[in-house]
């Protein structure tokens, strides 16, 4: 009897996986068809495409999710399952650079500073664009390439430590380097995509981890920015000292950032 009930159970798994709802087509990063059975149905997922580097693109990295079988719930939305484990769906296109959330939580901020997916082909100043409060997107993009340029684009894992800059893969990576420089009591170390100097701005962050969040990192380079404003009423000269109210190094920090801001407003 045990062993009827048991092959009954798999065959009714077996014929649940059988009939699964499955994607029957990505018409978008916010559209997705969902086959059950004979019905169709068009499921949107909250958000804006990323379509910097094209529909096409998008297509193409979401082709290997037709005939993927999904589970829907109310709490977790539409799931897949990547690599063993449920993932809502609209999680993974915000996750991988092609979905930009109605909120820009921790992991879309990730992937849009990282330039994942879609993201890969912005232009430098979209970050700033959509992190920004109060200062100017394009003066924050400048900062950022003079302060974390990794190949040609701000790092939001940046550490600099004593002079010497260090790119880590991860925000997990760089945060262990941190919690290592603060276990030794060192504080001369600039952090994240703005490059805030830990020693005298530290205090601004709740955590050092939360240092690394972009939309944090932002926040702390505006408020430095506009206080330098506030001080010497020139914008010039807020960007300059935003690095040091030392002439000759602040001199030279400002003709690197007109050259990137040049940049920038070419398009970069």
């Amino acid at each position: 009897m045990i062993k009827r009930m048991a092959f009954a159970a798999v065959v009714a798994l077996a014929n649940s996986a059988a009939h699964a709802a499955v994607i029957a087509q990505v018409i978008s990063p916010v559209s997705v068809v969902i086959q059950d059975g004979a019905v169709r149905r068009v499921a949107m997922l909250p958000g804006k495409p990323v379509y910097y580097c094209g529909l096409d693109a998008f297509v193409e990295w979401a082709s290997p999710l037709i005939g993927q079988p999904v589970r829907s719930s109310s709490e977790a939305g539409i799931t897949v399952s990547i690599d063993g484990r449920d993932v809502a769906l609209d999680d993974l296109f915000i996750d991988r650079g092609w979905l930009q959330p109605p909120v820009l939580d921790d992991g879309a901020q990730a992937a849009l500073a990282e330039r994942r997916g879609g993201w890969a082909c912005s232009r430098a100043v979209v970050p700033f664009e959509l992190l920004h409060t109060n200062v100017d997107p394009k003066i924050l993009a400048g900062i950022a390439l003079n302060e974390s340029n990794y190949r040609g684009h701000a790092w939001p894992w940046t550490l600099n430590v004593a002079g010497q800059g260090l790119f880590f893969k991860s925000r997990e990576e760089a945060y262990k380097a941190i919690e290592t420089l603060l276990a030794r009591e060192r504080c001369d170390f600039d952090v994240g995509l703005m490059q805030v100097n830990w020693c005298y701005h530290g205090k601004r962050f709740a955590s050092a981890w939360d240092a690394l969040a972009p939309a944090t990192n932002v926040a702390v380079a505006e408020a430095i920015l506009t206080e330098n404003f506030a001080r010497t009423d020139s914008v010039a000269k807020a960007v300059a000292y935003y690095h040091s109210a030392n002439p000759n190094p602040g001199r030279s920090y400002l003709e690197r950032f007109v050259r990137h801001l040049s940049l920038i407003e070419a398009g970069l």
